[in-house]
């Protein structure tokens, strides 16, 4: 296997324009410590030190995108409630355009509340709805998205099943050459036609209605994705076991993973499909590609919550492999 020259490839990321579609989340994160059991019921009381809030689902695909050096565009829905500003806050921050964030009335915005103490999730609550939005919106969504992909290096569509991609969307997005999609099973044929799909194992087990637990299909499994969705490459994330590339030409790979503790999976899907979008989009191979990624997820892994990869903390497991 050829050197991965990834300095290389993340030079050539630095101002590549790449567009986001999906549905963005609010992660509220509630950190304390507990050292006792409630009096009211059998639950610990959480002593709360610190409150956060970060971007998740299509937001941490923005933010690892950001990450690798890409210009972003984003198009996604936030409610008409008090949690919007801060997603546009948050956007700001990673110096993120919000003119393709539309509020919805009546449905809130999505928000996941994780309560975490001595660095282990106690709880989680979410605010979410799951609706398709109105038409008038969805009219918004698919010209901002028309407008935007043909300037794009890259689109990435972010499906957390929330509502928000449509089969129209999807055909505006295909104004850009390259298109990556994350699909949710219930979703995936919304999506057929993009350039390469990238789902984790179990997804792509649903997707086929084979077995997930069994290496030998894993071919099979590549093959059904590839004729499914008549897409030019499927790319199955397999968690501890690396991931795994299929390509309608017969490309074949399969790497292992290389994260040396593993602390937290919660966001590598979107870290994987940000870096194998900036790798393409920089004109690497999917080779190249799939193992960037692959190095990417190894780094976020290694952190709690919903987090980025910078290129030298990346850099540094490549060097580390030897790679």
């Amino acid at each position: 296997m050829l050197p991965l020259d990834a300095r290389a490839i993340f030079e050539r990321v630095r101002g590549r324009s790449v567009l986001v579609v999906g549905d963005v989340m609010l992660d509220e994160w509630i950190w304390g410590t507990v050292s006792r059991i409630s009096p009211e019921a059998p639950v610990p009381v959480v002593a709360v030190e610190r409150h956060s809030f970060t971007l998740g689902g299509a937001g941490n695909v923005v933010n690892n995108l950001r990450a690798l050096g890409a210009e972003v565009s984003f198009a996604a829905t936030v409610g008409d409630d008090a949690f919007a500003p801060q997603v546009r806050a948050l956007l700001d921050d990673a110096g993120v355009n919000d003119g393709g964030i539309i509020a919805l009335d009546e449905r809130p915005t999505t928000r996941k509340t994780r309560v975490v103490a001595q660095h282990q999730q106690v709880v989680r609550a979410d605010w979410e709805a799951t609706v398709p939005p109105p038409a008038a919106e969805r009219d918004r969504i698919v010209a901002f998205v028309r407008e935007r992909a043909p300037k794009s290096d890259a689109v990435v569509l972010s499906d957390y099943g929330k509502g928000l991609l449509s089969r129209e969307v999807v055909e505006a997005a295909m104004a850009c050459e390259l298109v990556l999609a994350d699909p949710k099973p219930q979703n995936v044929d919304v999506f057929r036609g993009v350039t390469c799909i990238a789902p984790n194992l179990h997804e792509a087990a649903a997707i086929t209605g084979l077995p997930a637990a069994d290496d030998a299909l894993l071919e099979a499994i590549g093959m059904r994705l590839l004729d499914r969705l008549q897409c030019r490459y499927a790319v199955v994330t397999r968690g501890e076991h690396g991931i795994a590339l299929f390509g309608s030409d017969g490309e074949r790979l399969q790497v292992a993973s290389v994260a040396r503790t593993v602390f937290d999976v919660s966001g590598a899907g979107d870290t994987v499909i940000a870096t194998l979008a900036a790798a393409l989009a920089a004109k690497a191979t999917i080779a190249q590609a799939v193992r960037l990624a692959n190095y990417a997820a190894g780094a976020v892994v290694e952190k709690l919550g919903t987090a980025t990869a910078s290129p030298n903390e990346i850099l540094a497991l490549v060097e580390h492999d030897g790679a």
